[in-house]
């Protein structure tokens, strides 16, 4: 099985910081797409950002020039440095991976249990 945990949420101010992380571990052969999502009370959750293994990336326009998603493969962490936050960008985060347990494996979809945002105006 593969676990994500996530870390580094908290409360900050608008215009403030803040950076997240994704560690996975248990039984990993690959890693594929690693992502982040969140989710505001109420609404649907919504794709953040994206990051390929090898490197590629791709953001929400609403967080775009704000948000920079970024990933270790050698520690299967993928990061999440937020800037400029607004109090829009409150929610719970989540961590999602597309992995393979082993070198014939389907690969999978995983996800963390979230970690809450909270940006005061």
């Amino acid at each position: 099985q593969v676990q994500l945990v996530e870390s580094g949420g908290g409360l900050v101010q608008a215009g403030g910081s803040l950076r997240l992380s994704c560690a996975a571990s248990g039984t990993i052969f690959s890693i594929n797409v690693m992502a982040w999502y969140r989710q505001a009370p109420g609404k649907e959750r919504e794709l953040v950002a994206t990051i390929t293994n090898g490197g590629s990336t791709n953001y929400a326009d609403s967080v775009k020039g704000r948000f920079t998603i970024s990933r270790d493969n050698a520690k299967n962490t993928v990061y999440l440095q937020m800037t400029s936050l607004k109090p829009e960008d409150t929610a719970v985060y989540y961590c999602r991976a597309a992995a393979r347990r082993w070198r014939y494996d389907n690969e999978y979809v995983y996800w963390g249990q979230g970690t809450q945002v909270t940006v005061s105006s």
